[in-house]
C-alpha cells in the first residue's frame, strides 16, 4: 500500500502530543493503513509502542473493557512515553473513559474506528477538547496514479469517473468483482450499519431514500424536493423523517453539503444546500445498462480533489447563474465551474456564460474532459487530465 504522505504531514506534528489522535473517516477509506504507517514511523525511534485491533476477537477478550485495556497497557508498556494504536476503539466498552485516562499518564494515543459508530460528534461529546481529529478520505486521482504502479495495474480517468477511489477495489480482478466489492461495501456502510445503529423502524423507506439522494449527487437538494420524489413513489414520509435520514448519511460520511457563498452568514443558512457522494461510486452503482453519470460524477471528483488540495468551497451565485465552486487558500480564490464537455454550443455558452460580469481580480477556470484548450482572455481552461495530476489550482 502507498504513503499517504498528505495526510502523514498533518499528524507527525501531534505524534509526541498528549492530545488524543483521531483518525476518522468513511469506512474502508484507508484509515487503518494510515495507522499502521504512523506505527512503523514511531518504531524506528522507540519500541515503546502498543497496538491493539479491536476487530481481532483476541484483542477484545483481552483488552475489551476500560479496566482490562488500561491494565494490559499498564502491563506491557516501557518507562518514558508510550505510543498506544487503538485500531477500531468503538469495540472497547467506554472506549473514551479509557482514551481520557491513558492520555494523562505519559502515553501518545492513537485511535481509528468505523465512523458509522465511531463520529465526529461524539468525539466533541466524550473527549471534549482533548483531541485532534484528521479526515481521510478515499483516493484521489494523484494517489490512484501511485497505487496502480504498485500493483503493476493501469487505471485511467474514465475508470476514476465511474467507480471512484476505494483502495481495495483496485485488488480485484476484474469489473464484474469490482462492481461486486463496491455494491457489499455499499449495503455494508450505507445501509446495514445505519439502519442497525439508528434502529432505523421503516429499512425498506430508508433504502428508497439512500438510493435517491446517491443516484442525485452534485445538485441542490432539499427537504421538499427530496419529499416530493417519495410522494411521486407513493411513499409518504415527514420532512423530519427526511431531515433525520440525511444527517445520519452526513454522520457517516457517506454525503456532504455545501453551502452557497454569502458574505453574510445568516444568508448562507438561507439557501440548500449542494449534496456530494462521498465517493462516485455510490451514484454508478445505482444505474442501469451502463449510462453513467458522468457530467455529475465529474463535479462530485472535482469536489474530492479539490477538498484534498486544501481549498475552502463554497457554492457561489452570480445573478442567478450558478458556479460550481468558489475555492479559497492562502488568501486566493478561485472560480471554479465544471462541465463533462463544451463541444456543443450550447453547453460552451452555458459554461462560459456564469462567468459573466464578474470581475477579473479572481481568476476564473473551467475544468471539463475535452481535449481541446478552450481558454479566452478572461477565463482558464484546464483540461481533466491535468487538473487530476495538479497539486494547486
Amino acid at each position: 500500500m502507498i504513503i499517504r504522505e498528505k495526510y502523514l504531514k498533518e499528524i507527525r506534528p501531534f505524534y509526541n502530543s498528549d492530545l488524543i489522535k483521531i483518525i476518522t473517516g468513511i469506512k474502508r477509506c484507508g484509515k487503518s493503513v494510515i495507522l499502521k504507517t504512523i506505527y512503523d514511523e514511531i518504531a524506528k525511534i522507540t519500541d515503546n509502542i502498543i497496538y491493539l485491533d479491536f476487530e481481532d476477537a483476541n484483542n477484545l477478550k483481552k483488552a475489551g473493557s476500560v479496566e482490562s485495556l488500561l491494565n494490559y497497557v499498564d502491563q506491557n508498556r516501557k518507562e518514558g512515553k508510550c505510543y498506544i494504536f487503538l485500531d477500531e476503539v468503538q469495540n472497547v466498552r467506554d472506549w473514551a473513559i479509557a482514551v481520557k485516562t491513558l492520555r494523562l499518564h505519559n502515553n501518545s494515543v492513537f485511535i481509528s474506528g468505523s465512523n458509522s459508530k465511531l463520529l465526529s460528534k461524539e468525539f466533541a461529546t466524550e473527549l471534549s477538547g482533548r483531541y485532534v481529529s484528521f479526515r481521510i478520505r478515499t483516493f484521489v486521482y494523484k494517489e490512484i496514479v501511485e497505487y496502480s504502479k504498485e500493483i503493476g495495474k493501469t487505471i485511467g480517468t474514465t475508470d476514476y469517473l465511474i467507480w471512484g477511489g476505494f483502495p481495495k477495489r483496485f485488488d480485484t480482478e476484474n469489473s464484474e468483482s469490482t462492481v461486486r466489492y463496491l455494491k457489499d461495501l455499499e449495503d455494508i456502510i450505507v445501509i446495514k450499519d445505519l439502519i442497525k445503529r439508528y434502529k432505523i423502524k421503516k429499512p425498506d423507506l430508508f433504502v428508497k431514500f439512500v438510493n435517491f439522494i446517491l443516484s442525485n449527487n452534485s445538485r441542490i437538494l432539499s427537504a421538499r424536493s427530496i419529499h416530493k420524489y417519495l410522494a411521486g413513489q407513493g411513499i409518504e414520509c415527514s420532512s423530519n423523517t427526511i431531515l433525520g435520514y440525511m444527517h445520519y448519511l452526513k454522520e457517516a460520511y457517506v454525503i456532504e453539503e455545501l453551502q452557497q457563498y454569502s458574505t453574510k452568514v445568516k444568508r448562507e443558512l438561507n439557501f440548500n444546500p449542494k449534496v456530494y457522494n462521498s465517493d462516485v461510486c455510490f451514484n454508478s452503482l445505482k444505474v442501469d445498462n451502463k449510462r453513467y453519470d458522468l457530467d455529475h460524477n465529474l463535479e462530485n471528483i472535482v469536489y474530492n480533489e479539490l477538498l484534498y488540495m486544501g481549498y475552502d468551497l463554497k457554492v457561489f451565485d452570480n445573478k442567478g447563474k450558478k458556479i460550481d465552486f468558489v475555492a479559497t487558500k492562502n488568501g486566493k480564490t478561485y472560480f471554479v465551474q465544471v462541465a463533462y464537455s463544451v463541444v456543443i454550443e450550447k453547453a460552451y455558452k452555458r459554461e462560459f456564460g456564469a462567468f459573466a460580469d464578474l470581475d477579473n481580480i479572481n481568476q476564473k477556470i473551467l475544468i471539463t474532459n475535452d481535449d481541446i484548450d478552450y481558454s479566452t482572455s478572461t477565463v482558464r481552461h484546464i483540461k481533466l487530465d491535468d487538473f487530476l495530476l495538479m497539486e494547486e489550482l
